[in-house]
């Protein structure tokens, strides 16, 4: 197998997260229309570029397929014919092999590295780990695919930069990987695609492209803005199959002088409609300016330990258990986390703003707020702040959200975790969450799975998150996410909604939703994909958008992932 990472505790935890996660072997797969004799031709001459290191095949392809996979059929199972470690790019129009990228592959819950279409050749992007810059001055880092967000955060801490990167609630994936792919973090950047400024493309003619200032030699501003001359194309490049992201400048949080660490928890079911109204005016009129985390005590409690410690039955908890846990544990039923950053006055007034309306507005809800500082009229060191106020809050990556994937295991620790997500974009209304929490809640016990989520928001709208963990070796708890999920993706189309990011299994599903005009949409960016991309050798069905050449393995209404529909 590949080595993953240097750092021993992310690669122990990378081989644990792949062994013993299958339920059944793997298959060898050809990519579709090639012959066995001329992939093996194929593979051999990418041993003699590559070298044979770099270069897998049989059983090491067990690290790129996806370690939570509901369907593992053959007819139905998404499996790479090979995989490909390259530290450079070869020139991709002499490859006739459909080739399917990533930085890291921890896009975990959504299929991590495998790919959308059985067959193609994964290129793995991880030995591309330089970081080429990062600008004290101007706040900001450029890097290569390969980049860790602990690489990233090290880096700065080795050399005393007065810098925070944002980092997501897992500190080994790609910086670039989650960023294109529309990531978030915690502090003041934490949208990570919305501070972008300069990107490098490959794409798959060979020729490179260059985005904005960064597309001009030697610019003193590549990376300071993201205006251009003439249309911005950096878009075309988020979650796309038109290009491969090689280089990426992205702007981080200035270290600041003080931050003030805050938490507001409410105790009833139907609070949530008042809670989103609250933090959504704050977040629109500029008092709280970075993001709100909200979450639910169900998924605090997978935070905290396992199912059978609170709840020994195949069956929802009940309502009379939770208030009980609610209690024991101090929490409200909805919990929400989130920091303010700057200048300790200006921190006081945002904090002392949010105090006045909420004693109006929630005023059964509960208040902590804890200011850390730096000493000495220094700026605050992240590590100075304990938990439960530091880690991603601070910029400071970790692994620590990593064990909830085990929430449903027995108490003998035997079966093999997994967990899965639907997550999609709803309105900043407390009127539509509440309506989203009743429905989903309905669909999740109708198949004896608690509500389980968070969700992340911003000014005009929130990013939902349906997590749902599973034991895998269990046939009818895989039948049981399978169904939660459709449902879900039938109940937030009635709506109007579409997740933001989705599961290779329910690209196309969810790609559907964009139906506007005959799915006009869809039909402008493969014109663009048959263009830049005539072999259709990048990432083929990423998104839902398919080359002419692979366009008959769309699958608009989702019968691959509905176990329930034969093939």
């Amino acid at each position: 197998f590949p080595i993953q990472y240097e750092d021993p505790e992310y690669q122990s935890a990378h081989s644990n997260l792949f062994s013993g996660s299958l339920t059944r072997p793997l298959e060898a797969v050809l990519p579709p229309g090639v012959a066995q004799a001329d992939f093996d031709a194929a593979i051999n001459k990418l041993k003699t570029i590559l070298g044979k290191d770099h270069v897998f095949t049989g059983r090491s392809l067990t690290e790129y397929i996806d370690p939570y996979e509901l369907q593992e059929e053959p007819s139905r199972r998404k499996i790479p014919s090979g995989a490909v470690c390259s530290g450079r790019f070869e020139n991709l129009q002499r490859v006739q092999i459909p080739v399917w990228t990533f930085s890291r592959g921890k896009n975990l819950g959504y299929g991590g590295p495998a790919p959308r279409l059985s067959g193609s050749l994964t290129l793995d992007l991880h030995r591309m780990n330089k970081i080429i810059e990062v600008n004290q001055e101007f706040s900001y880092a450029v890097v290569e695919p390969g980049v860790t967000f602990t690489d990233l955060y090290d880096h700065c801490v080795l050399h005393k930069l007065k810098v925070w990167p944002s980092v997501p609630s897992l500190g080994w994936g790609s910086v670039v990987g989650n960023t294109v792919d529309r990531g978030t973090g915690f502090l003041p950047t934490a949208t990570h695609h919305q501070h972008i400024a300069g990107l490098e493309i490959i794409l798959a003619d060979g020729d490179v492209v260059r985005t904005g200032q960064f597309g001009i030699s030697n610019s003193p501003s590549a990376h300071l803005s993201k205006f251009t001359f003439g249309p911005s194309i950096e878009g075309l490049f988020l979650q796309s199959n038109l290009g491969i992201v090689t280089k990426m400048g992205i702007w981080l949080t200035p270290q600041p002088e003080a931050y003030l660490s805050c938490g507001f928890s409410m105790s009833e079911f139907d609070d949530i409609e008042v809670m989103v109204d609250l933090f959504g005016e704050m977040r629109r009129n500029g008092t709280l300016p970075n993001t709100v985390y909200i979450s639910n005590i169900t998924e605090w409690l997978g935070m905290t330990g396992k199912r059978w410690e609170y709840w020994n039955k195949d069956e929802p908890i009940p309502a009379s258990k939770i208030r009980e846990l609610q209690e024991k544990l101090g929490m409200g039923y909805w919990n929400a986390k989130f920091g303010l950053y700057g200048p300790k006055g200006v921190i006081q007034a945002q904090i002392d703003e949010f105090k006045r309306v909420a004693a109006i507005k929630a005023p059964t809800g509960n208040l902590y707020a804890e200011m850390f500082t730096g000493e000495g009229g220094q700026l605050l060191d992240a590590n100075s702040v304990p938990e439960p106020h530091g880690g991603p809050f601070v910029g400071v990556p970790t692994l620590w959200s990593l064990p909830m994937v085990n929430y449903r295991l027995t108490k003998d620790g035997k079966g093999i975790a997994g967990h899965a997500d639907y997550s999609p974009i709803i309105p900043s209304s407390g009127k539509a969450i509440l309506d989203w929490v009743r429905t989903s809640r309905k669909i999740s016990e109708a198949q004896g799975w608690d509500l389980f989520c968070d969700f992340f928001m911003h000014e005009r709208h929130v990013i939902f998150v349906n997590f749902m963990t599973f034991d895998k070796s269990k046939p009818e708890h895989r039948q049981a996410i399978s169904t939660i999920l459709l449902n879900l993706y039938q109940e937030g189309k009635k709506r109007g909604y579409s997740t933001y990011r989705t599961h290779v299994n329910h690209m196309d599903l969810n790609a559907d939703s964009y139906d506007f005009n005959n799915h006009a949409y869809q039909r402008f960016v493969e014109k663009l994909k048959d263009a830049v991309d005539p072999n259709g050798i990048l990432s083929p069905g990423k998104q839902g958008m398919w080359p002419e050449k692979y366009r008959k393995f769309r699958d608009p209404t989702g019968k691959e992932a509905d176990p329930r529909r034969s093939l």
